[in-house]
This record gives structure tokens, C-alpha cells and sequence, in this order.
């Protein structure tokens, strides 16, 4: 799918991370409530890693997902809704129709807000070589459609052991040195205002040169999302904690 310029809007909800499975279900809970329009966001942004496990043309893990799929593609019906690629979830062009998508080569993605330039992106856009050819490989059309048959084969064995073992994973650990890390992605590199991105799961935020650098927290930790208002060029998301029955 190709697209128009993506225009960030004011009073648009930011989620990254929230690694969504039938273990954690408090996505699908504040889905729900955008669904129903009792929060209402002017736009929806997902920043990848907001399915634990999912994976286009992979039945089982479309069929697990899929009251939170079907949610999503209905919402995309009346508000724009824009998804970019994670580790966790790819190939979204075969599981959604009406959802913008950008896969990880197109990461990441130059915006607007305003008069301001902003980049987006899930985070892994620039791992090494070694995790430049997985990420390859895992959305290969050819391996994905080999992993189909055994994993048919074997009444869905491998995806089962993927699921579990993704289970015991701590989610909200502290990156150290993290500032350092990200200045030598960055720095000197992009020419924007902000560059946002999740993947690290740090809820942090700091200068790099002229930019504004913010490290999204992973609504798998405590539920966190994000609310576009710009504070008279202070702050460009406001950070707010889903409660169901609020």
C-alpha cells in the first residue's frame, strides 16, 4: 500500500509495546473502549510489538489474535489508524485491509506535526548485520510458508513453544547506558524536532544535537499510551496510564 504524507494530529494516542497475547489482556480491554467510542482519539498510532506473536499468513497466530485484529480493522473504519512493523508482529498487509502499514525497511518514517518534522519508527530499523539477515529470513514469504506446513504439521508445536517461551520475558527491564546507545544511533543523522520510537521499552526522553529523542514506555508495562499535545513546543506527548472503568 502506498501512502500520503503522514500528518501527526493533535489528540492522537500513541501505543508501543504492548505485546499482547490471551496472558495479557488489558490491550484488548482499551481497544474496546476506543471501539465503543468512549475514548476517542482523533488518530491511532501503533509503534510495533503490539501483538506478542503475530504473523501475516500465519494461521494460528491470526486466529489467536483475532478479536483484537477484528477490533483494530473496524476502528481503521472511522479514525486513521497507522502501524508500524515490530519484531513481534510483520507481514500485516495479509491481515489488514483498511490499516496503514509500514514494514521495517520503511522505517523510519518522516512525519509532520504542525510545522515540525518528526520521525517514527518501532526501533529495530538498524540492528547489526547478524539481526538485519533474521529479520529477513523470519519475513521471508518462502520460510514463512515451510514454517506453515510443519507447524500444521505438528498442530502448531513451534508457534506454542514461541508463545510460552515469550511468556516469561520481562518486558519492563532498565536499559543502562542507554543514553549513550541512542546518540550513536542518531546522532547527527536525522534532521527533525523529535524522533520517536519504542523497541526499548524506557519511557525516556533527552536532547541528541538539535532533536528532541523520546523512547516510548511498553504499554505491556503498566499500561502506558500517549496523548499528542503539544505543550508551547515543550512536549509533544503527554503520558497517560489506561484504568479500565475510568
Amino acid at each position: 500500500m502506498s501512502h500520503n504524507a503522514i500528518k501527526i494530529q493533535e489528540g492522537a494516542f500513541v501505543i508501543a509495546d504492548a505485546h499482547y497475547s490471551h496472558l495479557r489482556s488489558e490491550l484488548l480491554e482499551f481497544i474496546k473502549e476506543i471501539h465503543s467510542k468512549k475514548l476517542k482519539p482523533t488518530q491511532l498510532i501503533f509503534m510495533g510489538d503490539i501483538f506478542d506473536a503475530l504473523f501475516g499468513g500465519i494461521k494460528y497466530t491470526e486466529e489467536e489474535n483475532r478479536e483484537l485484529i477484528d477490533l483494530i480493522e473496524d476502528i481503521a473504519g472511522f479514525i486513521e489508524v497507522i502501524y508500524f512493523e515490530g519484531n513481534h508482529d510483520f507481514n500485516l498487509q495479509a491481515v489488514f485491509d483498511k490499516v496503514k502499514i509500514f514494514t521495517i525497511s520503511q522505517q523510519p518514517v518522516l512525519c509532520s506535526y504542525d510545522d515540525k518534522k518528526v520521525y517514527l519508527a518501532h526501533g529495530d530499523f538498524d540492528g547489526g548485520f547478524g539481526y538485519l539477515v533474521y529479520t529477513s529470513l523470519i519475513r521471508n514469504r518462502v520460510l514463512l510458508f515451510i514454517l506453515r506446513i510443519i507447524d500444521n504439521l505438528t498442530n502448531n508445536a513451534i508457534l506454542k513453544f514461541v508463545d510460552k517461551h515469550l511468556s516469561k520475558k520481562n518486558d519492563c527491564n532498565e536499559f543502562t547506558g542507554f543514553e549513550s546507545f541512542v546518540e550513536n544511533r542518531i546522532a547527527n543523522k536525522y534532521e527533525c524536532a523529535y524522533f520517536i520510537e519504542g523497541h526499548y521499552h524506557q519511557n525516556r526522553s533527552f536532547k541528541v544535537n538539535d532533536l528532541t529523542y523520546i523512547n516510548l514506555a511498553a504499554f505491556a508495562c503498566n499500561q502506558r499510551y500517549f496523548i499528542v499535545k503539544s505543550f508551547k513546543d515543550k512536549e509533544l506527548l503527554e503520558e497517560n496510564t489506561f484504568s479500565k472503568g475510568i
